[in-house]
């Protein structure tokens, strides 16, 4: 799915500190600074009535202040989406009794609320008017011309002019210590990145300009440097988290009474919505934000929301909706300054010819968007992929076949441009929809090699490239691409998934062939993934009862690939989506009477066929184990385990004392684990609480001990972890969720054991769920037993966990033995 632009200016501020003249009334004085404070803090509405109190108390008696509390009103109004009652209350400005600075100051607000309603003939005049002024005086207003210049530039489109605007406000800014017009600038300089999908760069900008106005209580904009990083979340392809973001700026804006925020928040949760494949609840979502923006008249965010309408009607196939939307929309962007609206205008009426059939009008009007330079990266993506399944539908292979690799090429080009982790991990759901739609077309094309080929190189590419696999991956490079020999080398069969929304597909890998066969739909899969899970979470045996989920996933996910896995095989599993919260060791194979897959099987999981391929199975010439565990509580949330001795010790018995190094109770901090050089251990165990963040993988964390008086001086985080390499034969994660519990396209399950399979580990293992205390500690004990025996980490692995099954406790149910899972890196 397209993922839609910002179709609206509005994060950003617009008022300045006003220095107080020598001489003035300390009544008006102290008035104006309890409403100028109630501006900063985002108490527009408060604000707003103690400016207007102050301008009919002084109007008489002391005209000067009065001018200032006007100005004051209306810079309130402005920022609450009030452009037409800001203009008019403006002419009762008296611009032939005022000095300059005011009529600076008075001009600059009135060029923002022009600029919105799309009076930009005017707004131009109003600001070469107030540039002309301070070019003959660097008057403190001259920072808020500065900023309305941007704005201006902006919403013209041209925005490497408006971010040098922005720019010279924050220099204005800092020169004159103005903490407030600093945080603006800085706000602005956030939103522009995002409009050139300078991602890390504009989350740095965002985060400064949050911290910034939090310390100045200025509620609103601190909202709004929330509500843009969630917009850069978005762009990323972090649904999840943006709409957390968005719904509490909305909820902020609203309780504010600014009318132009709160639009801006309940259109960009649409954009969620749409991505979600819920059309309906888009649609409300911008019917809402029309009808605000038809309140407060701003004609941009009505452009902007009859746009989204058009797209969530042609998402929705009502056709007729879309052609009428647009057709509002004609008048309002004929002659207008931003190029953008008219692209996406075009991009919309593309779409609604391609459903019409109406083909060489669709082709066109996506040849439109995706050559016309103003286009960013996400039309250009969406023009590319419509054309490409435009081409598809008309028959035409080669068109189509080289235009989906365009569509893949501008995608790959815009996540090049990012540089942090946490922005690439989720980047990929950008184009997870072309990646499927290409995939299905070479399927049907017979063209299986090839599409197993895209698939993988859709996998893992940020740990690839963290590893340094590959360096600058490129979607369409003609590689080496073996299955059958990476099945050999691994001396396993491998079965690749993939999960679409039509079809899902899995390709079976052994060292001789390559097999093809098609699943069920990828919502069906999952919901019966999801149905599994709670059985197995409710401490049930799925055997007593041969569980219909259990035995189904087996069906629809291993049964195809039967005449290719002989007894006791080794499996590769290559997992997408859902797939890679499900443990396929506990599936129930049907016969010859019901057991669990573990007893025919060696399974593991891998990220991708390039890192099986690059990766060096070679024994590890020594034993040296670092064992972390049995910390002490650092606060009641993580209460000291009272099998984590025991287990530390089944552990290092399996060692020379020559070769265990071992940090327990006080010792036992993340400190000293970043600090010990860790890669020079063929094995490293923790036995300690773990917490995996859903909303931010990287945040995932063990628990250790306290280290020092800092707040999370007990974590050891995954982002601290894949900073330090490690050569590891094995990584154990003794601790509840060490998988993670976020999947994210391509990647898979990020948290612990992604952060150790990053920093370097041959293998990890990790926990799918929460792991019991004592089931763990006989489990673990087993696993080091079978590699003391010279096994290798997976059959060891597995042997231990057949052990519990095995039983006759309790401890004989998926639940206690399942969680652990074994994931094999290079």
């Amino acid at each position: 799915m397209w993922s839609p632009r910002l179709g609206f200016a509005w994060p950003l501020a617009f008022a300045l500190l006003i220095p107080l003249r020598a001489g003035s009334s300390l009544s008006a004085q102290a008035e104006y600074g309890i409403a100028w404070q109630g501006y900063v803090r985002g108490d527009l509405v408060d604000s707003q009535q103690k400016s207007d109190r102050g301008y009919q108390r002084f109007r008489s008696d002391d005209p000067k202040w009065a001018s200032q509390f006007l100005l004051l009103e209306a810079e309130g109004m402005v920022r609450r989406g009030l452009y037409d009652d800001a203009l008019k209350l403006l002419a009762n400005f008296n611009a032939q009794t005022e000095n300059d600075e005011s009529i600076v100051r008075m001009l600059a607000i009135e060029s923002v609320a022009l600029t919105h309603q799309q009076q930009i003939v005017l707004a131009k005049e109003k600001l070469r008017l107030a540039n002309a002024l301070c070019k003959t005086a660097e008057y403190a207003a001259c920072g808020a011309v500065l900023r309305s210049n941007g704005i201006l530039a902006a919403q013209a489109g041209d925005f490497g002019r408006a971010r040098q605007f922005f720019l010279d406000t924050l220099s204005f800014a800092q020169s004159r210590s103005d903490k407030f017009l600093e945080a603006s600038a800085t706000l602005n300089l956030g939103w522009i990145d995002l409009q050139v999908d300078k991602f890390d760069e504009a989350m740095d900008w965002l985060r400064s300009a949050q911290r910034d106005c939090v310390a100045l209580r200025a509620e609103d904009m601190a909202e709004r440097a929330s509500g843009n990083l969630g917009w850069a979340y978005f762009r990323l392809g972090d649904d999840e988290r943006a709409l957390g973001l968005f719904v509490e700026a909305e909820k902020s804006a609203a309780r504010r009474g600014s009318i132009a925020s709160e639009l801006g928040w309940i259109s960009t949760a649409g954009y969620v919505y749409r991505n979600a494949g819920d059309s309906a609840r888009a649609s409300q979502s911008y019917l809402r934000a029309l009808a605000l923006a038809n309140q407060i008249k701003s004609k941009q965010d009505i452009i902007s929301s009859l746009e989204d309408l058009s797209h969530a009607s042609i998402d929705a196939g009502k056709l007729d909706d879309a052609d009428n939307y647009l057709k509002q929309l004609d008048p309002l962007i004929l002659g207008g300054s931003n190029m953008l609206d008219v692209l996406d205008v075009a991009l919309a009426r593309g779409r609604l010819a391609a459903l019409r059939r109406d083909d060489s009008h669709a082709e066109s009007m996506f040849r439109e968007v995706d050559k016309d330079p103003v286009s960013d990266a996400s039309m250009r993506l969406g023009s590319e992929h419509e054309l490409a399944r435009l081409f598809e539908i008309e028959g035409h292979a080669e068109q189509a076949d080289r235009t989906y690799r365009t569509a893949l090429t501008t995608f790959e080009s815009a996540r090049d441009q990012l540089k942090s982790e946490d922005s690439k991990l989720p980047f990929l759901a950008n184009a997870t929809s072309i990646y499927d739609d290409y995939i299905h077309f070479l399927v049907t094309q017979n063209r299986a090699d090839e599409a197993l080929h895209i698939a993988d190189q859709s996998r893992a590419q940020t740990l690839a490239q963290g590893l340094g696999v590959t360096g600058k991956m490129s979607q369409l490079e003609t590689l080496a691409f073996n299955p059958e020999a990476i099945a050999r080398k691994t001396n396993a069969t491998l079965l690749f998934y993939w999960l679409g929304e039509k079809r899902s597909y899995l390709w079976v890998i052994t060292a001789k062939k390559t097999a093809l066969f098609p699943l069920p739909p990828h919502r069906e899969i999952a919901q019966t993934i999801e149905r599994y899970r709670k059985t197995l979470l409710g401490f049930q045996d799925p055997l007593e009862n041969a569980n219909a989920d259990g035995l189904a996933l087996f069906r629809m996910l291993v049964a195809p690939a039967s005449s290719l896995l002989p007894p006791g095989a080794n499996v590769v599993v290559l997992s997408d989506g859902e797939l890679n919260r499900l443990n396929f060791e506990t599936l129930i194979v049907p016969a010859p009477q019901p057991h669990y897959f573990i007893e025919d099987s060696n399974v593991v999981s891998a990220p991708s066929l390039h890192l099986l391929a690059a990766a060096n199975f070679a024994e590890p010439c020594d034993r040296r184990l670092l064992l972390f565990g049995d910390a002490v509580s650092p606060n009641p949330d993580y209460p000291e385990l009272p099998m984590a001795a025991a287990e530390m010790k089944q552990v290092a018995q399996h060692f020379a004392s020559r070769d265990q190094t071992v940090f327990a109770r006080e010792r036992a901090t993340a400190l000293a684990y970043l600090a010990v050089n860790p890669q020079q251990f063929a094995y490293i165990h923790f036995v300690a609480h773990g917490v995996a963040s859903p909303t931010d993988p990287l945040d995932s964390a063990i628990i250790l001990s306290r280290a020092t008086a800092a707040e999370d001086s007990f974590k050891l985080h995954a982002r601290e972890i894949i900073q330090h390499p490690l050569h590891a034969r094995l990584v154990t994660i003794s601790a509840c969720y060490g998988s993670g519990t976020r999947s994210y396209a391509g990647e898979g399950l990020v948290g612990l054991a992604w952060a150790f399979l990053r920093a370097g580990a041959h293998n990890v293992i990790g926990a799918l769920w929460e792991a019991n205390d004592e089931s763990t500690a006989q489990l673990m004990g087993a696993l080091y037993q079978g590699l003391e025996r010279g096994m290798p980490p997976s059959a060891a692995l597995r042997q231990a966990k057949l052990s519990l099954l095995h039983s006759h406790s309790e401890f004989r149910k998926p639940f206690y033995w399942a969680p652990f899972q074994m994931y094999t890196g290079l």
